[in-house]
């Protein structure tokens, strides 16, 4: 069996266990009392909702590496790399579901914390980094900080039903076909059984009947493994823009903490205070149906994707001049979003 057909399966292990589990977690959810109220008006949906759809996700991508493990003799750095992964994604993991049990969730320090010394495990402890960075300790402390901003972005942006899955699930594909080439092994199949995984949990999110929430436990769990697979393969054999590629890939998430953040500041609001400054609450305000914000952020999100792909295959001048294209685009779009009125 080849390596393509082994990530294809990958794919439809985690999303056969995904979809079968999900309902089952559900109710162990309702029944424990584990639920997102509504208490506060930052919270976006009017009703309890369960959580633990993270907890899926997170079991689904686990047991779907260890039945290919049975497929696949992994080389020796492959299963070093993804034990790497798995150590530190539990962690994060276990985090984010003791924020999503405990009533009042974790403090913010604690939590960054935590979020640190995961990425610490991952970038000091088994060497996953930003490799293009030359000196090692620089290296060392952007890669940290990268998975840890990652971690947290994927997780502001988690404020609508499908939105931050379906961001995950098209950077998942994303980071997977631009691997394939590399031959990047625990890449690809992290990739592929990552976006396995989300599939099968969306349609319970956006059920009305059997809604439920991935939480904290989710958002948290796909961002630390997305940042860490964007510094597993390499993206610039053609020019040095395609180091930028990552930076494309999770455009959206990036984009939004920091359009966040900077409403925030404007304010006299702490960055780390909840809010509802969020790009996508902002063009709900303005008119915008929440199916049509979903459709308009995936677009753009593969739009995106494409692009980072580019940027891994053309020559320097024309991903110097699609780059521009896309801050230039990113620009237009937040002078417009600015213009909208928040309360």
């Amino acid at each position: 069996m080849s390596d393509n057909y082994l990530y294809l399966f990958s794919f439809v292990i985690a999303l056969i266990i995904s979809v079968t589990a999900t309902p089952f977690f559900r109710t162990i959810a309702v029944k424990l009392n584990i639920l997102d109220r509504p208490l506060t008006e930052i919270k976006t949906h009017k009703t309890n909702a369960p959580y633990l759809g993270g907890l899926v996700i997170a079991l689904a991508w686990f047991l779907t590496l260890i039945a290919m493990r049975q497929f696949t003799d992994f080389p020796t750095g492959t299963l070093r790399n993804l034990r790497g992964i798995i150590y530190a994604s539990s962690i994060i993991m276990i985090l984010g579901l003791i924020d999503d049990v405990k009533y009042k969730g974790l403090g913010y320090k604690t939590k960054l914390l935590i979020q640190f010394l995961a990425a610490a495990i991952i970038v000091i402890g088994f060497d996953i980094r930003i490799n293009f960075i030359e000196y090692y300790y620089p290296s060392v402390i952007i890669s940290i900080i990268w998975v840890v901003g990652i971690t947290n972005a994927l997780n502001i942006i988690d404020i609508m039903d499908g939105l931050s899955s379906g961001i995950a699930l098209i950077a998942s594909v994303a980071f997977l076909f631009i691997s394939l080439p590399t031959e990047m092994i625990y890449v690809n199949f992290c990739a592929a059984a990552l976006a396995g995984a989300i599939l099968g949990f969306m349609p319970y999110n956006f059920s009305k009947s059997k809604k439920i929430f991935m939480g904290d436990a989710g958002s948290l769990f796909i961002g630390i493994i997305l940042s860490t697979l964007a510094m597993g393969t390499s993206y610039t054999n053609m020019s040095e823009i395609g180091s930028f590629s990552p930076l494309v890939i999770l455009a959206v998430p990036i984009y939004e903490t920091f359009l966040v953040s900077w409403f925030r500041i404007r304010k006299g609001k702490s960055p780390l205070v909840g809010s509802k400054d969020h790009y996508a609450l902002r063009l709900e305000r303005a008119g915008f149906s929440r199916k049509k914000i979903l459709i308009i952020t995936y677009a753009v999100c593969i739009v995106l994707a494409i692009c980072a792909y580019l940027f891994t295959v053309l020559s320097i001048t024309y991903s110097i001049i699609l780059f521009a294209l896309v801050l230039i685009s990113l620009w237009i779009t937040s002078m417009e979003l600015s213009s909208i009125k928040v309360e």
